[in-house]
């Protein structure tokens, strides 16, 4: 019996008279309601007598080069040219844009434009396209702050340590639902030329990833994964974009 491994943040991927591992990337809760939601369905394999074995790979563990131990990841992992040389990525599953979170009644909180951010204290978790989001599209005045897990960027929101948050649209309906209650998405960013979108991450030269592929294919073909999008991620008509 092939033994297939997968990194998730909760999402139920499954094969073919196959063991299943799976694992959560963060110490922030493993099933995050609209993601994960968002995820889980996007990605759903016939199953037939699946064992699950959840295992543990932190995020930038996850695109690092080298050997893994998992046979691929859906864990919010956007694509870049950089990884993507020690990776291998699937097609997107889902296209996204970056956002910026705020605490109601701040100052911040009353900016509508992207100039009008610059002379604020951003932050952003180490590692992220969110991060570098920050300094090379919006450019502040002061240096952004930096942060090796999301967790510890929502508590500097919280503190006041930070101004704003800039996560991935899904990960903004998060924070703003659980994570920080009176915390508002004040808008998402214009996408970049060429689109950042999330992709599922494969050791290098993986030949999983053509089946996954396809597989993805045949869910965009037969509209599955924008009715998925639209149950989970309909608030993002809700979020203005900020110029």
């Amino acid at each position: 019996m092939t033994k297939i491994v997968v990194v998730l943040a909760a999402v139920a991927v499954v094969a073919v008279g196959a063991t299943l591992a799976a694992a959560a990337r963060s110490a922030s809760p493993p099933v995050a309601a609209v993601i994960a939601g968002c995820e889980k369905d996007s990605l759903t394999l016939v199953e037939d007598g699946t064992l699950t074995k959840w295992v543990y790979t932190p995020f930038n563990k996850a695109f690092a080069p080298g050997s893994k131990s998992f046979d691929f990841d859906i864990n919010q992992i956007s694509y870049t040219p950089a990884r993507a040389k020690v990776v291998t990525f699937s097609a997107p599953y889902y296209r996204v844009n970056q956002s910026l979170v705020v605490v109601k009644g701040t100052k911040i909180a009353s900016v509508r434009s992207v100039k009008g951010l610059r002379s604020y204290k951003l932050g952003a978790q180490l590692g992220t396209t969110s991060y570098q989001y920050i300094v090379n599209r919006i450019k502040p005045s002061q240096k952004p702050a930096v942060f090796p897990k999301n967790d510890a960027a929502v508590q500097a929101l919280k503190n006041k340590q930070i101004d704003g948050l800039v996560v991935d649209l899904p990960t903004a309906f998060y924070v703003t639902a659980v994570q920080v209650p009176n915390g508002r998405i004040l808008g998402q960013f214009p996408s970049t030329a060429g689109g950042e979108y999330f992709g599922m991450v494969f050791q290098k030269g993986n030949s999983l990833a053509g089946c996954v592929n396809k597989a993805l294919a045949a869910l965009q073909r037969n509209g599955q994964l924008a009715r998925i999008q639209q149950q989970w991620l309909a608030k993002a008509t809700g979020a203005p974009v900020l110029r």
